[in-house]
């Protein structure tokens, strides 16, 4: 009997946030001004100062899509529950289901809604997999945008969506640091360790409008099966450096190697490389 998909909840009616929230919020401000101030988080993409070649293509997807680096310092932080070393991704639909917590106003779900479904759509035409977002009961990828007065919430929601979640992950869910600026964990069905099933990403509501959406493209990407960081990768969202901030040309190529049917889940490394180099030099209209 197939299981049966948990029904979205009601909307959280708007709250007014606490003082503690609002500190966090201009905490987070200042982080954004003094990163656009260094010429970080840029939106353009990447262009003629930033160039790549296939070869750059192949080594960075290897560190990206098939190792799981966790850290505890970094702005952003990641579970996948696949085997390490080896390819993971989605195989089934991805429906992605958007919640707000109640401390998030109507003015900022509006904006992170149009965001997360714009994003979406371009997810979908990137990878040529079906991923969409779904106002139902039927999401398997569910993304929270909730603050800190949100947080009993969000922990009640996320033991309901990820039952076997490990003691250790929820503790840092529970206990998120200010230094994490966002989070996801991807899990995998028991009987194909290499293909997930479900997905939560919490994206803190006290960000500012463009780190907010930065965290929506980094969590859901990572969440699609390129969970790792490389400091090599220009240019990436998959750097702990905030040089870029949205999905640049050379992520939209990641994300095609790593949906391209050639590549299987559960492939390590090696196995992948000769198709890897053919795939990349391709995507870069270079001779095979």
């Amino acid at each position: 009997m197939p299981q049966a998909r948990p029904a979205a909840p009601a909307p959280q009616e708007p709250k007014p946030r606490s003082d503690q929230s609002r500190e966090l919020a201009r905490y987070y401000r200042t982080v954004q001004n003094d990163l656009l101030t260094r010429g970080l988080l840029r939106t353009d993409g990447g262009g003629p100062d930033t160039p790549f070649t296939a070869d750059d293509l192949v080594e960075n997807f290897e560190t990206i899509a098939f190792f799981d680096e966790y850290s505890r310092t970094a702005p952003t932080a990641r579970r996948t529950r696949g085997s390490g070393g080896e390819l993971s991704r989605w195989a089934g639909p991805v429906r992605i289901g958007v919640e707000f917590g109640a401390s998030v106003q109507p003015a900022q779900r509006t904006r992170d809604s149009n965001g997360i479904t714009g994003y979406t759509t371009r997810l979908a035409r990137i990878t040529g997999h079906p991923i969409s977002v779904t106002g139902g009961g039927g999401a398997n990828f569910h993304v929270f945008v909730a603050g800190e007065d949100d947080r009993a919430y969000f922990l009640d929601r996320l033991q309901q969506l990820i039952p076997s979640i490990s003691a250790q992950e929820l503790a840092l869910f529970r206990d998120l640091p200010r230094s994490f600026y966002c989070l996801v964990v991807a899990v995998s069905g028991s009987r194909n360790p290499n293909t997930y099933t479900r997905a939560v990403a919490l994206i803190r509501a006290e960000h500012p409008d463009l780190v907010r959406l930065s965290c929506v493209h980094e969590e859901i990407a990572q969440g699609l099966g390129l969970p790792n960081d490389s400091p090599e990768a220009r240019p990436s969202i998959f750097n702990d450096d905030d040089e870029f901030a949205l999905l640049t040309n050379h992520d939209e190529l990641l994300l095609k190697m790593l949906y391209d049917p050639r590549l299987r889940p559960g492939m390590t490394a090696d196995e992948a490389r000769p198709v890897t180099r053919i795939i990349a030099r391709e995507l870069m209209g270079q001779a095979l």
